[in-house]
Parts: C-alpha cells; sequence; structure tokens
C-alpha cells in the first residue's frame, strides 16, 4: 500500500474518531448545519493531512477532501433519524473511504496491483469464509432444531447466538489459515469461561447439552472448512 494512501487514512482516523468528542457529535445531530463542530471538524481532517504529508502544496488534495467530506456529514445530519443512526453511521464510513481511494488515485495515479483476484486461492479463501457466515449458522441451527429447550429461559438479545457463531467460525478460520491452532484452544477457553456460569446457574442438562452440541458443530464446521481450503488443490 502507497504511503500517500496511509497517510491520508491515517489523518481520516484521527480528525473522524481521536479527534472528535461526543460533546461535538451531540451537538451536531442537535442543530445540524447550524452547528459549528460541523465546520470545525471539517477544519480539522483538511489541517490533518498538511500535517500528515508535512506539506503546503497538497492543498489541492486537503480542499477536495475537506469538502466532500463537509458534504457527506451533513447529508448524514440531515436525513438520519434514530431508528437509522446505525446504518447512517456505515454508508457515512464507506462515503468517507470511498472519497479517500478516489482522491487518491486521482491525485497520485497509483500503479495497482489487482493480479490476488485472478488467484484461484484467493476465490477459495473467500467461499470459505462466506459459508462459514449464514449458510454454516443455517445448516446448525436445521442440525439441532430437535433439541432446542423449551420452556421458559433467559432473555437475550435478538440474534446474539447466530451472530456470536459467525465471528467465532471467522476468528477460527483465520488462526487455522494462518497456522494459529494454539488460538483456536484459547477461543474455546474463553467461551467456555463466559458459559459456565450460565450453565451452571441454570440447573437444566438439557440447555447444557444443547449448548454443547452447538459449540462443537460451530467449532468443528470451521475446523473442517479451514482445513480442506488449506489442503485443495486448484
Amino acid at each position: 500500500m502507497e504511503i500517500a494512501l496511509l497517510k491520508l487514512l491515517l489523518a481520516h482516523v484521527l480528525g473522524d474518531f481521536v479527534l472528535q468528542p461526543d460533546a461535538w457529535v451531540a451537538e451536531k445531530e442537535r442543530i445540524k448545519l447550524k452547528s459549528p463542530k460541523l465546520y470545525l471538524h471539517v477544519a480539522i481532517h483538511m489541517a490533518l493531512i498538511f500535517v500528515v504529508f508535512m506539506s503546503f502544496t497538497v492543498w489541492p488534495l486537503a480542499l477536495l477532501i475537506g469538502l466532500l467530506h463537509g458534504i457527506i456529514d451533513a447529508v448524514k445530519l440531515l436525513f438520519q433519524k434514530a431508528s437509522t443512526k446505525r446504518i447512517w453511521f456505515f454508508a457515512d464510513q464507506a462515503l468517507h473511504i470511498v472519497v479517500i481511494l478516489g482522491c487518491w488515485n486521482y491525485f497520485y495515479q497509483p500503479n495497482m496491483n489487482l493480479g490476488f483476484l485472478q488467484s484461484n486461492q484467493f476465490w477459495l479463501l473467500l467461499l470459505g469464509a462466506l459459508f462459514l457466515t449464514t449458510p454454516a449458522a443455517v445448516l446448525i441451527r436445521v442440525i439441532i432444531a430437535k433439541w432446542i429447550p423449551t420452556g421458559g429461559g433467559t432473555a437475550s438479545l435478538q440474534n446474539a447466538g447466530k451472530f456470536i457463531g459467525i465471528l467465532e467460525r471467522l476468528l477460527i478460520y483465520l488462526f487455522v489459515c494462518t497456522n494459529h491452532f494454539e488460538a483456536v484452544g484459547f477461543l474455546l477457553a474463553a467461551k467456555s469461561i463466559f458459559r459456565f456460569g450460565d450453565l451452571k446457574d441454570a440447573h437444566d442438562i438439557k440447555l447444557t447439552e444443547y449448548v454443547l452440541i452447538g459449540t462443537l458443530l460451530s467449532f468443528g464446521t470451521a475446523l473442517l472448512v479451514a482445513m480442506a481450503v488449506l489442503h485443495i488443490e486448484i
């Protein structure tokens, strides 16, 4: 990755997260375009570009990125609602990254090497990772459906189990593909510690067995997919 792109990304992270207090965010959301903090925030982003490049010759780049950053933030403030703040946050950050990549490409015209897109191994790794998300979650849910405990249970976050399973499978996939098998044991131990209190207090052997089956299926699926990806020759 070229140094210019790294510097632009560093300036963005500093400006949007490190140097933007929560009080500024709250004020912008309350009074929107009337907030002086919005324009100060944009000015900080422009100043950071000068700082990371240690030069004033990048003023066209700083001006363009600052202007587009301000427009994106203004659109988000005008259209986001309490129920859509999470969506707008990710959309806002995605647009900022697109702007940075576009400006970097326009001003520096880098010779980007996309040869990895022609690699069979890349597409195989991507397929394995994708399978371990929703497809594996559906497969495991179907397998253990007949053992779902009935009766009153403790309330949990919506879809929390699904996303925990996806994250743990992707972590195992990453660990195995990078030859860090010891981290898989650490992850299993950590999950066991967090689950121990819930299962101990539940006094329900069916719930305990259900959780163990689901965990072992999740870990086993991730390990099998990772090992298959590593040993398939295409």
